[in-house]
């Protein structure tokens, strides 16, 4: 019996090429604490950017207090929406040319984000390059759920498909 290129990868066989991405969660928190595991796990290089030094930050990931240089192969997490420095934090993410940048939160209410990027005089075309909500639609709710959602949603995005159940 001949067995399928996509077995192999499944028993882990073969290598999956991840394209050499960076996943990159702002603000440390519960969510970003899975978000960056399990990111590890898919095959992103996990960073945290955050400037709050007395914050807690998961184990065995990169941390930095401020936006680095960042290219086309880094996805952008924004982990919470109620931080005092979302405005300055997201300016200077979209002053880079990544892949993709998402920020938390609940479609129902207005982005926080809209108002402090405009405060700040960032345009309205960078402003929309924030994809807000993010994730796949799988009613998450616990700080896991939210992870994983919102990793099946990369996922889906970085293989070009559109998410859910259509094949």
């Amino acid at each position: 019996m001949t067995e399928d290129a996509a077995c192999a990868v499944a028993h882990g066989e073969v290598p999956v090429d991840t394209g050499g991405r960076t996943l990159a969660a702002v603000f440390a928190s519960p969510v970003a604490e899975f978000l960056l595991r399990y990111g590890r796990d898919l095959g992103f290089r996990p960073v945290l950017i955050e400037p709050d030094a007395e914050r807690a930050v998961p184990e065995g990931v990169d941390v930095l207090a401020a936006v680095p240089e960042l290219g086309p192969e880094v996805d952008v997490v924004v982990t919470d929406h109620h931080r005092p420095e979302l405005g300055p934090l997201l300016r200077d993410v979209l002053a880079h040319d990544v892949r993709w940048v998402g920020i938390m939160g609940n479609p129902r209410h207005a982005g926080p984000h809209v108002a402090a990027l405009q405060e700040l005089g960032v345009p309205d075309a960078e402003i929309k390059r924030v994809h807000r909500p993010i994730g796949l639609n799988i009613g998450s709710r616990t700080p896991p759920e939210i992870a994983i959602a919102t990793l099946a949603g990369l996922l889906a995005d970085r293989n070009d498909k559109p998410g859910g159940f259509a094949f």
